[in-house]
């Protein structure tokens, strides 16, 4: 108990001297001087064997004590008193004369301990509870005196203090009603701390109450108290303890029992409440403890009776005069049946009873339009939340067909949404509509072919693509509620149309409309709060449901740009949903016209579909931890495809009915989707592809062989694990396969070498390019400064310019053919002599002077300058 208690017990009120404690002895009634009395000789005279025959003195001397102890014991006699307890319960049951004392020691107990010094509660504490133990099994005396002032002393040190465990195994034997009653008081006060709680359910005390609910008391306290108690014992305690022990065949009878009870007799507001806790706590139990002894008890036909007799008629007594009326705890009563009735749906044997009770007439009567003008026993606002809550537990095809388009219809109608499975339909029909798409969502996953065929056979394909075509196009903004019915319709759809080409035919041009509008939405929301990622996967399976596999949906799909906009979602959609969309993309492409779209298509960077799926393959392989190197080469030739899991799970022997880890693998990621898109694009001559992803895309053509080595690799581990040692034939097949595998291995790795040592050349011819061109950029600029000094020289030194001359003049006479010249022939010469210059002289000349930019703003400042002197003058 010391253990269990998490912090001090303050029991002590007050710290008092001895001063203060003669004024507390001298107030009110006892204003009479008293003379000390002492605990420790009171305890000698009722323990000493000499004196175990002076029952008067022993009398006397417990009245003085508890007469000067009135106001409480002090802290350091709680062990004295303890024993002095224990003494006089023993006795009690040989002499009836140590009633009083005890009673009167009993009395005292429930007023404060009083201590001397500040550190007497953590010293006595252990002591303490020792007598609140010891109390607890005082309460097994058969004498209601005694057990009466129990009762009221532990409500009083309750109340007045912190609480403390109670030993409950003496209610058992209590018989007397009266004393009943007050140790339900008391349990009711200390089932309030979650500790007490622990406690009492150790020793079973839910199913001591619950199967004493049915005694029979005029007032009612019982059962009140008992209900009150089981709920402080679910509240603070373990509810699964609480239903583990009221699931007993005896403990379910007495719920049934004590419900009828109110059922007949209650008439009373409080009784309406007191049956309603009955049903809930009964509700809980199912909810825990699903295999609960209810049909045995006969509590489940009485549920089931109860829950339909004000819509199927019934002429069982029990409801032959009940009527249920507009008031608030007949509502509940109506819901709570409802609610109870789901739970105990969930065990397969209470459906016989269903059946004969007739239930889904009963619940069938709820699902129609709210017409207010029709004679119902509930008001609109309680009929509403009946259907809402109605809608999870029956089905209907034309019912919920004709409700479906009573939601979307123009009618006026104003939801009250004043409850739970309201939420959302304050003045509209979107709660109906809410609850009865997920109705028709749960009755479509059935899978029962008779029932979706008579759906489709009632327009339920194109209704619902109606409602989505509205819904995708509607400006308005989207709640969670609007996401998820959209949602539901989408999966209807897609569940409709599923392996059937004339319902995809029927989901027609409409049908592809919505999708693609769903498909191009703004993908930054794909992180919202609100679901729209759920929108989204939502529309991605309906593709696949309801477009792929027909070849008119098909062609639609690919006119309106289906394809691009399923590359676009596949490039920013997270990791957890790129495995669907590239599943959708692998199935679509089986139509060429759709491979066509997908070698067209251009990322956001301009990347194309290979490029973009070798970034897939990259980043699947390093989530999966597969040993690679920073080129992407294959490190690992006997296990090119294992990552760090797979290889930390090693390999389990299997039956053979189970995969294996490498076939699990394959559904489990991306690896060989993107396979299979790669044997439609093709392996060679990819566009926007570098050396680097072609090495990777070495390993993605030689998946399937790898994969098979692995298998293979499985399959001798498992043989060596089990002992088995196969025949020699094979042993040879087996080892045969291994190395034709091993050597495709080998030349994947060969020619991903080949290719990084062809980038590698090829990176080593640009670097000379270049290096060639630095080089003739260098050459040219020598050239321009030796140009520039020679110019400088030939104009800063005459000498150097005549030798210049000559030496230009002799480079033209070289370079002249030697004609011969005829005597008679005057032979002029073109070049002006004595001019000292090396340039060629021609009509045009370039004059190379100072910019104007610069002379202007010098001949600006000189007039600005004269003017100042032309205003100086005058």
């Amino acid at each position: 108990m010391a253990a269990a208690t998490a912090r001090q017990i303050p029991v002590v009120n007050n710290v008092i001297t001895d001063e203060d404690f003669e004024n507390l002895r001298t107030e009110g009634k006892h204003s009479g001087k008293l003379l000390p009395v002492s605990v420790l000789k009171t305890h000698k005279l009722l323990t000493d064997k000499h004196s175990k025959q002076l029952v008067d003195r022993h009398v006397r001397a417990i009245h003085r004590l508890t007469k000067y102890f009135c106001h409480g014991f002090l802290m350091k006699d709680v062990d004295l008193v303890c024993d002095m307890i224990t003494v006089c319960r023993e006795r009690l049951e040989t002499n009836l004369q140590y009633e009083k004392p005890l009673c009167d020691l009993i009395k005292i107990c429930g007023k404060p301990f009083l201590k001397e010094r500040t550190s007497d509660d953590s010293t006595n504490a252990d002591a303490i509870i020792n007598l609140l133990t010891e109390l607890g099994h005082t309460m097994k005396v058969n004498n209601i005196t005694v057990q009466l002032q129990l009762g009221e002393s532990l409500i009083r040190f309750y109340t007045e203090q912190s609480p403390e465990s109670k030993d409950l195994k003496s209610l058992e034997q209590v018989e007397d009603l009266s004393v009943r009653l007050e140790i339900m008081k008391v349990l009711q006060c200390y089932s309030n701390s979650a500790l007490n709680c622990d406690d009492m359910l150790s020793v079973s005390a839910a199913g001591l109450l619950c199967s004493g609910i049915n005694i029979p008391d005029p007032s009612d306290r019982l059962v009140f108290r008992t209900v009150e108690i089981l709920w402080n014992l679910l509240e603070f305690g373990s509810k699964q303890e609480v239903a583990n022990q009221l699931s007993c065949k005896d403990c379910v009878s007495a719920l049934r029992d004590a419900f009828v009870r109110q059922i007949k007799e209650g008439y009373s507001h409080a009784d309406k409440q007191l049956r309603n806790d009955l049903l809930v706590i009964a509700s809980l139990v199912v909810s825990l403890c699903p295999t609960s002894p209810f049909m045995e008890t006969g509590f489940t036909k009485l549920i089931v009776l109860l829950a339909t007799f004000t819509e199927v008629k019934s002429h069982h007594e029990l409801v032959r005069n009940l009527k249920l009326y507009q008031t608030h705890e007949d509502f509940e009563l109506k819901k709570l049946l409802m609610s109870i009735l789901v739970l105990l749906s969930a065990d397969s044997a209470s459906f016989q009873i269903f059946s004969e009770g007739r239930v889904l007439l009963s619940l069938f009567s709820f699902v129609r339009a709210n017409d207010n003008s029709s004679t119902i026993e509930w008001s609109p606002a309680q009929f509403e939340e009946l259907q809402l809550q109605d809608y999870m537990t029956c089905q209907s095809n034309t019912r919920l067909l004709m409700l479906l388009e009573w939601c979307v219809g123009q009618a006026d109608y104003g939801g009250h949404g004043n409850s739970f499975h309201g939420s959302g339909g304050r003045g509209n029909k979107r709660a109906q509509m809410r609850y009865c798409l997920r109705l028709i969502r749960s009755m479509v996953s059935v899978g029962d072919d008779g029932l979706n065929q008579d759906l489709v056979d009632q327009g339920a394909i194109n209704q619902i693509v109606g409602i989505l075509l509205n819904a995708s196009t509607s400006p308005d903004e989207n709640d969670t509620i609007d996401v998820e019915m959209q949602c539901d319709m989408l999966f209807i759809v897609a569940s409709l149309c599923e392996g059937d080409t004339h319902r995809k035919e029927l989901f027609g041009a409409p049908g592809v409309q919505v999708l693609v509008e769903y498909l191009k939405r703004d993908p930054n929301k794909i992180n919202s709060p609100l679901g729209h990622h759920q929108l989204l996967l939502s529309g991605v399976d309906c593709v696949w449901s309801a477009v792929l596999g027909c070849y008119i949906t098909e062609q639609l799909f690919l006119e309106n740009d289906g394809v691009f906009h399923l590359m676009d979602l596949l490039e920013i959609c997270p990791p957890t949903m790129q495995n669907l969309v590239l599943g959708c993309l692998v199935d679509l492409c089986e139509n060429a016209k759709a491979l066509a779209h997908v070698q067209s298509w251009r990322g956001e960077k301009q990347i194309s579909a290979g490029k973009l799926l070798v970034e897939l393959w990259k980043k699947e392989e390093s989530n999966m931890g597969v040993t690679r190197d920073k080129t992407g080469k294959i490190t690992d030739l006997k296990r090119p495809l294992i990552g760090t899991v797979q290889e930390r799970q090693g390999v389990i022997p299997l039956p053979a009915d189970r995969p294996s880890q490498a076939i699990v693998d394959v559904s489990e990621n991306m690896r060989a989707k993107i396979y299979s898109m790669f044997c439609k694009l093709g392996f060679n001559a990819i566009p926007g592809l570098s050396t680097l992803d072609y090495v990777t895309v070495a390993v993605i053509e030689k998946y399937l062989d790898f994969k098979m080595l692995e298998v293979w690799h499985e399959i001798k581990v498992e043989l060596e694990q089990e002992n088995i040692r196969p025949v020699s034939p094979d042993t040879d097949s087996m080892m045969e396969i291994t190395r034709i595998l091993n050597d495709r291995a080998s030349g994947v790795a060969a020619a991903q070498n080949q290719l990084l040592q062809a980038q590698r050349n090829q990176e080593l011819i640009e670097e000379e390019e270049y290096y060639e061109s630095i080089k003739e950029n260098h050459r040219q600029e020598e050239k321009v400064f030796k140009d520039f000094c020679d110019y400088v020289d030939r104009t800063s030194d005459y000498t150097v310019l005549t030798a210049a001359k000559r030496k230009q003049l002799s480079a033209i006479d070289t370079s002249r053919l030697q004609e011969r010249v005829f005597t008679s022939e005057l032979a002029h010469d073109t070049l002006q002599e004595d001019l000292n210059a090396t340039t060629f002289c021609g009509r045009r000349v370039e004059i190379e002077s100072t910019p104007l930019e610069l002379t202007r703003a010098i001949v600006d400042t000189t007039a600005v300058e004269e003017d100042k002197k032309t205003l100086v003058v005058a």
